[in-house]
């Protein structure tokens, strides 16, 4: 525990630090329910007064859609840790202290990711909820194993965003493909565009990308929608995407090193 102390300070700081922009705070929860309930209108639409397209009904649209949006505003990255740090000439300074800086990085997001989960996911939740409802989860053993992939789905976009930040020792700005990374993300996770509704052939491919560990499988796992040896199958990709992404980070992160020029500080 004497070891994590810091840890657990840097999150405690970042989690005390989203607390003193409540207007950002009120912001945040104002445009998850709008993101939801625009999808949710578009989809209303399309289905036509129709309850179920190829045996995908409405409430299973809002429901990911409830979900998905809900847990990508507690799945707080922030993309620009590295950057900002390597371009301030901060970097210099971190790297000598007795800590590690990926830990500090992780703890900064887990701060915020806890804040986001208390003060952010269950009003805009909540709201969505009541004005449209959602699917009861299949049974209480699937509602905590989608919790469990929720948790390894933060680990998953987590690690994607740790090894992209590493190419900010050779990119001055990485605006362009952390906007890139980001594209693919809403696109190949399921949130914006439900992974049923995705021609067969595309589906399979994107489920063998790290992309639908994201958010689809905790949604597919809430729903009942997958059997336990599937179940026990996406647990094993979501972690091997954790270990594979991590390794290529920390690769990176080594070479990164060698090439680091400050800029600033």
């Amino acid at each position: 525990m004497t070891i994590l102390y810091p840890y657990f300070a840097f999150a405690k700081k970042s989690f005390l630090g989203r607390s003193a922009y409540r207007f950002n705070h009120f912001m945040g929860i104002l445009n998850t329910i709008l993101r939801i309930f625009i999808f949710w209108e578009i989809y209303r639409a399309l289905y036509g007064g129709r309850t179920e397209v190829d045996g995908i009904t409405i409430t299973m649209v809002g429901t990911n859609f409830i979900l998905s949006l809900g847990l990508d505003a507690v799945f707080f990255v922030n993309d620009y840790y590295l950057p900002n740090r390597i371009q301030d000439g901060s970097i210099a300074t971190e790297m000598l202290l007795p800590v590690s800086f990926h830990g500090r990085m992780l703890a900064d997001n887990l701060g915020n990711a806890l804040f986001q989960l208390l003060f952010h996911f269950v009003p805009a939740v909540a709201v969505s909820v009541i004005f449209i409802g959602i699917a009861a989860p299949a049974d209480p053993l699937m509602l905590l194993l989608f919790l469990l992939s929720a948790l390894f789905g933060y680990g998953v976009l987590w690690t994607i965003s740790f090894a992209v930040q590493m190419l900010s020792f050779w990119i001055i700005n990485v605006w362009s493909v952390m906007t890139i990374k980001n594209v693919f993300i809403n696109v190949l996770s399921g949130s914006m565009i439900p992974l049923w509704f995705m021609p067969d052939w595309m589906n399979g491919v994107i489920r063998f990308t790290p992309f639908s560990s994201i958010y689809f499988m905790p949604v597919q796992i809430y729903l009942g929608q997958l059997s336990l040896p599937e179940i026990l199958q996406g647990f094993l990709l979501q972690l091997f995407w954790i270990v594979f992404l991590f390794f290529v980070g920390m690769l990176l992160w080594k070479k990164g090193q060698k090439k680091l020029v400050v800029q600033g500080g």
